[in-house]
């Protein structure tokens, strides 16, 4: 059961930023880029960010190098979370802040226990909970 669990969590974490890196491209570039800006962030990092939640979307479904990948996609919200979601008097970024804790809490608990069996690094032998 903890197998088929690890699995859909893994899932259900990738989908928010497979959806999130695809809807960046094209049209969504723009929009993000001038999000970015008005919070005083470099939109030189866009094409980063899009990579991150690309790749490390597909590597969690995968359950390709989970640990390293959840790591930095836990960090990634954090740091989404203090720079775009600070105005707690905005019900809704007090929601979208609380989102990205939740989202990171996940990730690490990844980031702890793996991918599980249910994927290449446990089909690697790369899963071991001392890791």
């Amino acid at each position: 059961m903890k197998n088929i669990l690890s699995f859909f969590s893994r899932i259900l974490l990738a989908q928010i930023f497979l959806i999130a890196g695809y809807g960046k491209l094209g049209a969504g570039y723009a929009a993000t880029s001038a999000y970015m800006t008005a919070y005083h962030t470099p939109t030189l990092l866009l094409p980063l960010v899009i990579a991150l939640e690309l790749i490390g979307g597909i590597g969690l479904v995968l359950g390709f190098q989970t640990r390293l990948l959840s790591a930095l996609l836990a960090g990634f919200c954090l740091i989404a979370a203090l720079i775009f979601h600070h105005d707690f008097a905005d019900t809704m970024q007090q929601l979208m802040f609380m989102k990205d804790l939740a989202i990171s809490g996940g990730l690490l608990l990844l980031t702890a226990n793996g991918a599980g069996a249910f994927s290449v690094d446990g089909w690697r032998g790369a899963n071991h909970s001392a890791k």
